[in-house]
């Protein structure tokens, strides 16, 4: 899992004057909304998403996040999937029985390679018994999925749809706020899909997010009015603190939750049970691509989290326990909840236990004294997200 930092620099996509070699990329629907308040941008399925805004630090982002509301427009890309066989092929391509998900329900996608190393993870929509959309992280699925389709009925597209989060204490007031009647939909618990009335338009929403904070996310289609809809949301947002933030704020809540990003905390080389994700392999369904390899695969977990009180682990930095490497950090933050350097692991072999004392490479090139612990770092049982636990905390 190799990244293009050097632990000191990164390369971040700036909006400039002019036009140019851009042809391959994709704004977000809100693009123009954002622009103004001087966002930095990473690639994500050849989408821009925002990382940063010129006047908002990473904390404050984050503490709008825990106390009020925040919005994300992501780079999540939806791939539709319509016809007879579209559950068929579903079933083949994931690793859980999607065929158990509902019309108006989710699911969570793994994909494999037939070797059981991981492609991509997901939020897979089911609109109808023959319709839906997989919303998926960064990485090599479309092309997949078409080439696993032949001789299927199903008929696989970009239905051009463009993914925003509201998450936080309040973004159910929101919804509430924003939908016509002053309703929640119903019933709309944890990885329901509803459509409902926005300022006019009907908008699909799903209870769905990557912070583990109550939150749901909205999908803007090609027929949207998108300056209606976001002025819309803006004002019904206005009185429960909303703001937009970028995904650098968003990062360190899911490394609290222990939300793991596809192609950094897992890849090709990783299987579902080396990251922690055996809980969504149905090895009991009929097939499913890399179910032969995964057979035989070892079910014990070498996925951790990470505790420094003294700095923020550096990405890729070593682990050690005396003067042996056990693993590296795929992801890191500095926490202003928890108030130490947090961190997810991915370590050379399973059989480590939580609590036990290593060094970890940090931002500032040296080795800190540290721990392996468990993530999520709180809420291991989701309940905020669940809306079963209202934890809103002190800003310190």
């Amino acid at each position: 899992m190799l990244g293009s930092g050097d632990g000191k620099t990164r390369s971040v996509v700036r909006n400039q004057p002019g036009t140019g070699w851009d042809f391959n990329m994709s704004r977000h629907r809100f693009h123009a909304h954002e622009a103004d308040m001087g966002p930095s941008y990473t690639v994500y399925n050849r989408r821009f998403m925002t990382l940063k805004y010129d006047g908002q630090s990473v904390e404050e982002g984050y503490w709008k996040l825990r106390q009020e509301a925040a919005v994300l427009h992501t780079g999540e890309y939806p791939v539709q999937f319509e016809g007879p066989d579209a559950e068929r092929l579903l079933d083949l391509l994931f690793t859980k029985d999607i065929t158990k998900v509902k019309p108006m329900r989710c699911g969570y996608g793994l994909a494999c390679y037939h070797d059981g190393g991981l492609i991509v993870d997901g939020v897979l929509m089911r609109l109808s018994a023959d319709k839906f959309w997989y919303v998926q992280a960064d990485g090599d699925f479309y092309s997949w999925a078409r080439a696993h389709s032949v001789g299927m009925d199903v008929k696989i597209s970009d239905p051009r749809v463009y993914v925003s989060q509201v998450q936080g204490p309040n973004a159910l007031k929101i919804l509430e706020a924003a939908n016509e009647g002053g309703k929640l939909p119903e019933p709309f618990g944890y990885f329901a899909v509803a459509q409902v009335n926005l300022g006019g338009q009907h908008v699909y929403i799903t209870r769905t997010g990557y912070t583990n904070e109550l939150g749901w996310e909205f999908y803007v289609e090609p027929h949207h009015d998108a300056d209606a809809l976001w002025a819309h949301l803006e004002q019904a947002g206005k009185p429960f603190g909303m703001t937009l933030f970028g995904l650098d704020s968003m990062n360190v809540r899911r490394i609290e939750a222990g939300i793991l990003n596809a192609g950094t905390d897992f890849d090709e080389t990783t299987t579902p049970f080396d990251v922690g994700l055996g809980r969504f392999v149905d090895m009991d369904k009929a097939d499913f691509i890399g179910k032969s390899a995964l057979e035989s695969a070892s079910k014990e977990p070498r996925h951790t989290g990470l505790k420094c009180p003294t700095a923020e682990p550096v990405i890729q930095g070593e682990i050690m326990q005396g003067d042996t490497v056990i693993g590296r950090v795929t992801a890191a933050a500095f926490s202003p909840f928890l108030q130490h350097g947090t961190g997810l692991a991915l370590l050379d072999r399973a059989g480590h236990q939580n609590g036990e004392a290593v060094r970890i490479r940090c931002v500032d090139g040296a080795m800190h004294a540290g721990e392996l612990h468990a993530a999520p770092f709180y809420d291991d049982q989701a309940e905020i997200p669940r809306g079963k636990k209202v934890d809103i905390p002190t800003r310190g």
